[in-house]
């Protein structure tokens, strides 16, 4: 009759020994009445058996019909295995295992006959990433955990592992001294370093002490599980945090510069960084210069260095200043061309007429660029000839090409003056003759003002008819809208103030024919109509500046 493993856990294992073997059964000796038998299949684990072996049984039934007794050597043995394992387990003993298997999680190990569980977690100190290689290895474990209800039986590799790894780390922490090298093992890659496993203890290489060359990542020098040398450079009071060095171990490229890098010299690099003020370019491995942003071009507008270099960039460059002690070097790049200002006075002289784009404004003019490197400036009142320009932008926009002439040319001071207005000529000149005093014109009154009208004769003159001048012929007044003749009786071409009259066209205002002043009143009364006309002057005035 078949008994389980609880039933049989009293029952007592007894020693025997395999006297005769058949195709199917094995003979057992056990010093009792009559020989057992047992079935070779309960042997197909040991396929060597032979006749003369010690084998642990248990007596699985009296005797059969032929008086033999019926024996079981795999109850035995699992007997026999609980009880090892129980006492591997409380003793800490180290026992040795076959992996049958994956399984979800983790393998499936043979110990003493019993499947026991090993999770992929305690396989080994670092992740495991080919399960399958550890498949048909016997290995060593510890058991960690039993379940006797369910009858489950947890091992670790891990545990042997990582106390063995204890045992080195307190042996290596007390050996551990600053510019001590030892070799190590690649074991995490980070953004910011690389951790090396020293044998038990941990050390991180930051990224900065990698390579003297610039690196975006530790993954384009290193790889996991590379073997390779380090030098401790630092640490903190119980040695848990252990900063570890690579290009140290290696000269530092500076210190192997050849004797013709000097200032003055001509070298060829990549850009490596950008910053606002400059780029930092490299040279050689682990040797760089900053090239700054005033000396990247002649041109006075660049206001970063990504207005002129992209990371990765081949550039050319000269040596401005150069420091081996403190490993320190400026570059220019403006330098390999010739400074524009050189020959100034033969590309730019005054008078000469030129393009240029309206680069940025101020409140009193326009900066123009020339070329790469030369600016001038036009000041607001040589923008127009007729129009009053309060700020440039009203008439320009930043990257408008505009033409000018070269006004003044300061060379010591690097500074150019230029005119706009100047390229045309002025309207006003044309005007003078155009509309002398004393000229009569056609033109219809436009608008009625405080003591007088206006009239416009064109888009840039407007005339001021005062109130006295406004009287017809037939002693009416003239009304808006109204065309007739008008005389100019001033024209000042400096202020550009135009006055017209209509009563003089029909009126000699001969200082003859004017009625002499007969007393003080009169000559009161006229002097404060010449005030008002000269108060409706200004008016005027301003209103053609506002136009």
């Amino acid at each position: 009759m078949s008994k389980n493993f609880v039933d049989t856990t009293d029952e007592d294992v007894i020693e025997g020994t395999v006297v005769y073997m058949t195709d199917r059964e094995a003979i057992i000796d056990i010093n009792a009445k009559s020989e057992g038998v047992i079935s070779l299949n309960e042997f197909r684990y040991n396929p060597n058996l032979k006749v003369g072996d010690k084998v642990e049984v248990i007596v699985d039934m009296r005797e059969d019909k032929t008086g033999q007794l019926i024996l079981s050597h795999r109850k035995a043995r699992t007997i026999k295995a609980w009880e090892r394992v129980n006492n591997a387990h409380d003793s800490g003993e180290i026992v040795n295992g076959y992996v049958k298997c994956r399984t979800k999680g983790g393998m499936i190990v043979d110990v003493f006959g019993i499947e026991a569980f090993l999770p992929g977690s305690q396989i080994d100190v670092k992740p495991i990433r080919d399960y399958d290689q550890f498949v048909d290895k016997t290995m060593e474990f510890k058991v960690v955990k039993i379940n006797h209800e369910f009858k489950n039986v947890v091992v670790s590799h891990k545990a042997l592992i990582e106390a063995d790894i204890e045992e080195q780390k307190k042996e290596i922490i007390g050996q551990l001294e600053k510019g001590q090298v030892l070799e190590g093992t690649v074991k995490n890659i980070t953004s910011y370093g690389v951790f090396i496993d020293l044998g038990g203890v941990d050390g991180l290489i930051h990224i900065t002490d990698l390579s003297w060359s610039r690196i975006i990542h530790p993954s384009e020098i290193l790889e996991l599980d590379q073997k390779l040398n380090v030098v401790i450079l630092d640490f903190d009071d119980n040695k848990s945090r252990i900063q570890l060095g690579l290009k140290q171990l290696s000269d530092h490229p500076w210190d192997k510069l050849g004797e013709d890098v000097k200032e003055g010299s001509t070298v060829k690099g990549k850009v490596v960084v950008i910053a606002d003020y400059g780029a930092f370019i490299e040279i050689e491995d682990g040797v760089e210069g900053l090239v700054h942003v005033s000396e990247m071009s002649w041109s006075t507008h660049l206001r970063s260095a990504q207005d002129f270099v992209n990371i990765g960039d081949p550039v050319e460059a000269q040596i401005l200043t150069m420091d081996r002690e403190s490993r320190k070097m400026s570059l220019g790049i403006k330098q390999l061309t010739q400074d524009p200002w050189t020959d100034i006075t033969s590309k730019y002289p005054v008078g000469s007429k030129h393009k240029g784009i309206v680069r940025n404004f101020t409140n009193f003019g326009v900066f123009i660029e020339l070329e790469e490197g030369i600016d001038g400036l036009v000041y607001i009142s040589d923008l127009s000839w007729t129009k009053k320009v309060k700020h440039p932008s009203e008439i320009l926009t930043v990257g408008d090409n505009i033409d000018v002439i070269v006004l003044e040319l300061d060379v010591q001071g690097r500074k150019l003056s230029l005119g706009h207005k100047q390229t045309q000529d002025n309207p006003w000149d044309k005007y003078e003759k155009e509309f002398s005093e004393g000229t009569v014109h056609d033109i219809e009154l436009t608008e009625i003002v405080e003591k007088g009208a206006t009239i416009n004769f064109n888009e840039n003159i407007t005339a001021f008819v005062p109130s006295r001048h406004m009287e017809k012929e037939d002693g009416s007044r003239l009304g808006l809208n109204e065309k007739v003749k008008f005389k100019i009786i001033e024209f000042n071409k400096d202020f550009k103030r135009v006055v017209a009259s209509h009563t003089s066209t029909f009126r000699n205002d001969d200082k003859r024919n004017k009625p002499k002043i007969k007393n003080q009143s009169m000559v009161e009364s006229n002097e404060k109509a010449t005030l008002g006309d000269l108060d409706a002057l200004a008016d005027l005035k301003e209103k053609m500046d506002k136009k």
